[in-house]
């Protein structure tokens, strides 16, 4: 996909600082982090969102988090850490290509993630629960 710029990254025809490759996925050092040493996976495969994720894909990916998480935790002194995934325009995806942030989060770093709290009535939960139960 040439026009996507994290297939160019996975294609080698981009830089990028790779933590961590195997046959699914990519993780990159954000080029603009929020926070000093954030990352990215990617996988090497050109998936719009999560919905075109498949299922060894999708098994693979946690997993992976944790572990990148974790190096993350031991080697930066994080303070937290936010995993952030947003699928299509309305969600703040910017960039059409799935990918996983691992943000860093360090005391005092000024990062803002916000949603504002409704508080619907019961009968509204209930009704969205029907429609969503599995």
């Amino acid at each position: 996909m040439s026009n996507c710029i994290f297939c160019s990254i996975i294609e080698g025809c981009l830089p990028a600082f790779i933590i961590y490759e195997d046959g699914h996925f990519l993780a990159i050092l954000d080029r603009y982090p929020g926070t000093r040493g954030e990352i990215l996976i990617l996988p090497k495969r050109h998936v719009e969102d999560i919905y075109g994720l498949n299922k060894e894909e999708t098994a693979a990916l946690m997993p992976l988090a944790m572990k990148v998480s974790k190096k993350m935790r031991d080697s930066l002194g994080l303070d937290g850490l936010n995993l952030i995934q947003n699928n299509g325009k309305a969600a703040g995806q910017e960039i059409n290509h799935f990918h996983l942030h691992l943000l860093p989060r360090y005391a005092n770093d000024n990062v803002k993630l916000h949603k504002k709290p409704t508080n619907p009535p019961l009968e509204e939960l209930e009704q969205v629960s029907r429609l969503l139960k599995l």
